[in-house]
């Protein structure tokens, strides 16, 4: 069955360290703070921690991957309830009944101390067509809006990644990259990374011809 080497390579799991952070740094240390394993003792937070935290912005603004990598810290799962935190993604496809219990979720943890409510959605809260008592709690306290990458910032990103391995990515190997490989930039760094692993199997030099080898398919 023939397969190609750009689907074939896993997405890898979503973490704070892969996030390329763009003009998005104050909603990335936000979570960070949150992370912290001192500041979660006993299912609870210390210190000051905001009742509520909702993300937004469009498709592949990382909204899905900071909550993933937030769930990941603290070894819980997206959409879980433990006693100092709800996390919940895409907001906006919830039906009528998890609404209500997403808001009386945030309700119960705004008398209960040092627990947070982190949501993201695909709009600002206002812009959200959802039941009103809940858009307002999420406009409530900390919002965030998410920007995503532009294709100069993740050229960049990919420049950067390929200096810290040792090699120069050339502009037409990191243009084919943004062109014909999943967007999200942990996919194009993992096929980076591939690339590169690739060069050093073959002993040739990163170029686009080895790159387009590379993704040809094959028999397996």
């Amino acid at each position: 069955m023939k397969q190609l080497v750009l689907s074939l390579i896993p997405t890898p799991t979503p973490t704070f360290n892969n996030f390329v952070v763009g003009p998005n740094q104050e909603a990335l240390a936000t979570l960070k703070q949150l992370s912290l394993p001192n500041t979660n003792i006993g299912g609870h937070f210390q210190g000051i921690c905001p009742k509520v935290v909702y993300f937004w912005g469009v498709s592949g603004s990382g909204k899905s991957h900071l909550l993933s990598a937030l769930a990941g810290s603290l070894a819980i799962a997206v959409h879980d309830v433990v006693p100092a935190m709800v996390i919940v993604d895409n907001v906006e496809r919830l039906d009528d009944a998890t609404q209500i219990k997403l808001f009386n979720a945030i309700n119960e943890r705004a008398v209960m101390p040092a627990s947070c409510v982190v949501v993201a959605g695909n709009a600002a809260p206002r812009d959200l067509r959802l039941r009103p008592e809940l858009t307002s709690r999420l406009g409530s306290h900390m919002v965030y809006h998410l920007h995503p990458l532009t294709d100069a910032d993740k050229a960049g990103a990919l420049n950067a990644h390929a200096a810290a391995r040792g090699f120069t990515l050339r502009d037409e190997v990191a243009n084919y990259l943004l062109r014909h490989s999943r967007r999200d930039m942990a996919s194009l760094m993992a096929m980076l990374d591939a690339l590169d692993q690739y060069s050093l199997e073959t002993g040739r030099e990163i170029t686009l011809p080895l790159l387009k080898q590379m993704s040809q398919p094959s028999l397996i």
